[in-house]
């Protein structure tokens, strides 16, 4: 199996702990981690290639953006964070100013089209942005998307069923974000809907559909408040979406993806069952929903192409 290059680019709570897994993962056989702060840089490549005895041969090294160069993946993990009384539109111009500034970066230090897989917040808009200033094909640009969100739903349902949380299958739609929406109407535990699994179970502990939504769309902003930042479980839901693309999985993962008249919404990205593969996108599933959720993807899609026009784009 060919053990290709990894550049990650941000080396704060996420980028770091990116990097960690997947250098733990055995997937690469060289990350280069790229920072403003390059002594941050070189001291997260020095601590993970001090544990070389521990995981398959991996070159761990700080860099700059030469070394873009033969890549066969981008992270990008970089961005500002919101400052007090600073608004979110003003927030999300400041993070399109430093994103402007990566991506003119990488396309002058790459010319076959690495796949740039964007994690920065807010994941959809930014993700939008790296596809309308790189000029790269559509499907090798791809955001994280609510992976981690419908992780975070399958864990609760896994807490109030019983059940492990891997046979659980139902995903969260939309935005990385308030507007995301829950697609009930495709949820199934052994192959019964999660309606009559909990009548034929007498389980699911008596918690309403919104209330579940609640918990997933609140999760976040609880694990800031108790410790300032979300990194382990992004982490593991970026080294799943990696381990599909390097392995050409063709594994159905909801990515951020910039739609094209799939679910009668277009020029916005947002996060839907997707075939992800070797090149990137492989191809959008549109999954059959309710007139509740479809009405509910449009309005999440609407939000992101109104912030889009606030920025320009």
């Amino acid at each position: 199996m060919h053990r290709g290059k990894l550049v990650v680019i941000g080396a704060g709570y996420v980028g770091s702990t990116c990097a960690f897994t997947l250098m733990r993962s055995g997937i690469f056989s060289e990350i280069v981690i790229i920072d403003v702060n390059h002594d941050k840089a070189e001291g997260d490549a020095l601590d993970m290639s001090h544990g070389a005895a521990f995981v398959a041969p991996v070159r761990v090294t700080a860099g700059d953006y030469s070394d873009c160069r033969g890549a066969d993946m981008i992270i990008i993990a970089a961005g500002a964070n919101q400052k007090n009384g600073e608004t979110r539109i003003d927030l999300l111009k400041r993070n399109a100013q430093i994103l402007k500034s990566i991506v003119e970066n990488i396309k002058k230090n790459t010319s076959d089209y690495p796949i740039l897989l964007v994690v920065s917040n807010p994941v959809d808009i930014l993700t939008y942005i790296t596809y309308k200033l790189s000029g790269w094909p559509i499907k090798r640009v791809i955001g994280s998307g609510t992976v981690l969100d419908t992780s975070r739903l399958k864990f609760m349902l896994s807490g109030y069923t019983g059940i492990d949380a891997r046979n659980i299958h139902t995903y969260i739609i939309g935005e990385h974000g308030d507007s995301e929406i829950a697609a009930w109407s495709a949820t199934t535990i052994g192959g019964l809907s999660l309606d009559e699994f909990c009548d034929a179970e007498n389980s699911c502990g008596g918690k309403s559909r919104d209330e579940m939504l609640g918990e997933v769309r609140g999760a976040a902003y609880e694990i800031i408040e108790k410790k300032g930042a979300t990194f382990y479980a992004i982490a593991l839901a970026v080294e799943r979406i990696v381990r599909a693309i390097v392995n050409d999985e063709h594994s159905i993962l909801t990515v951020s993806s910039v739609l094209e008249g799939d679910y009668g919404i277009s020029d916005v990205c947002l996060s839907v069952p997707t075939v992800v593969g070797g090149d990137g996108i492989v191809r959008i599933i549109e999954t059959p929903l309710s007139d509740e959720e479809k009405d509910g993807l449009k309005e999440s899609a609407g939000k992101l192409s109104g912030l889009l026009r606030e920025l320009g784009f």
